[in-house]
């Protein structure tokens, strides 16, 4: 019997290299899926390419970020765009679906809690993150050297209000992967719960500049430290134009002069 047409044409179609053109290969976890074969049609070929995105959260201890952008050195990218600094840590494969930003409201130092306000602002204003509040709580410190009594407060609430959301996002199924920014080593039975509970979940910790933690690194699925070149890099502008028009400036010493 003489050979098909169809037999002939396939015959002559070059032999394909790995790579991405090549058939049945799927970069960033896609699936490759022949409409025909859905379709039931066998006319033509006609094939679509579905890219499964992993699904990111992003959850930044602000204080434990803040002091290590201050230990570094790096005064001036303090006016930080913390989702586009997030958006940078992402594999192309990735998608950010949530920036949830934890904080604490500064008080008793009026110049310290303008600053505070006025950054928060700018990131209510670009949008694109949530922001949660702990608290400080008020206590008296005594030096058993000298018996000297003092009154400092201490940040509450944060790590419990990161577990919180961290655990209910997780049992939402709102991520395949949550990306901790902290290097506070209080994080650590969390990471490992999550891991435990929801084994299918990776659980990454992105160490601050300045801020490492040998509990995290041991429990988390994987970790590295934010380069000083992706924070300096996503500095906010200034200034930032809410939607009335209102313009909010950096503090001073905030970005570079």
């Amino acid at each position: 019997m003489g050979t098909s047409k169809a037999s002939q044409i396939e015959k002559k179609r070059p032999r394909q290299k790995p790579g991405p053109s090549a058939s049945g290969y799927s970069p960033e976890g896609g699936t490759l899926i022949n409409i025909n074969t859905v379709l039931g049609h066998s006319s033509s070929i006609v094939v679509i390419f579905v890219i499964n995105r992993e699904r990111v959260v992003s959850y930044i201890d602000g204080y434990n970020l803040y002091h290590g952008l201050r230990h570094a050195g790096l005064h001036t990218s303090r006016w930080l765009d913390l989702r586009a600094m997030c958006q940078a840590l992402l594999k192309p494969s990735q998608h950010l679906h949530l920036v949830r930003y934890f904080t604490t409201r500064v008080r008793n130092d009026p110049p310290a809690t303008l600053r505070q306000s006025v950054f928060i602002d700018a990131l209510e204003a670009r949008g694109g993150v949530e922001i949660d509040y702990g608290h400080f709580l008020s206590k008296q410190i005594t030096c058993y050297g000298c018996g000297r009594k003092w009154r400092s407060s201490e940040e509450k609430k944060t790590d419990v209000n990161i577990a919180v959301r961290l655990l209910n996002d997780a049992h939402d199924d709102l991520f395949d992967s949550a990306i901790i920014i902290s290097g506070d080593s209080d994080l650590a039975p969390l990471v490992e719960s999550v891991r435990g509970r929801f084994p299918k979940k990776r659980m990454v910790v992105a160490f601050p500049p300045r801020r490492n933690s040998n509990e995290l690194r041991r429990v988390a699925d994987a970790f590295f430290t934010i380069s000083q070149g992706v924070i300096r890099s996503c500095r906010m502008p200034d200034p930032v134009i809410t939607s009335s028009g209102k313009e909010l400036n950096a503090p001073t010493g905030w970005l570079p002069t």
